[in-house]
């Protein structure tokens, strides 16, 4: 006679966060084909790369950067590899061009 299988009322309902925080634990960023690299020189620190990226994987950090011209930053942008995706959003977003999409073996 054949195992029983459980029936679909036992499965958990999808769509539904069980534990929160739990996305901390999955390190997405082996998908990526091409990385984004921020030119920290050209950067002119408008935030969008970081409110657009769909995964926070560019995080805002309070270092002090002097760009090639002398100019101080009280902050900079650094990405997250372990959770960057690579879907190019940052860099379609950036209005300076500041973000460079490049292949994940380089």
């Amino acid at each position: 006679m054949a195992e029983a299988k459980p029936g679909w009322k036992s499965l958990p309902p999808g769509g539904i966060i069980v534990e929160p925080g739990s996305s901390l634990k999955y390190k997405t960023g082996t998908w990526r084909v091409v990385r984004p690299v921020i030119n920290q020189d050209k950067c002119v620190r408008c935030r969008l790369c970081w409110l657009y990226c769909p995964d926070a994987a560019i995080l805002e950090t309070d270092e002090e950067y002097v760009d090639s011209k002398g100019r101080r930053w009280n902050r900079t942008y650094i990405i997250n590899y372990d959770y960057c995706k690579g879907c190019g959003i940052c860099a379609a977003e950036c209005p300076v061009k500041a973000i460079d999409m490049v292949p994940e073996h380089q």
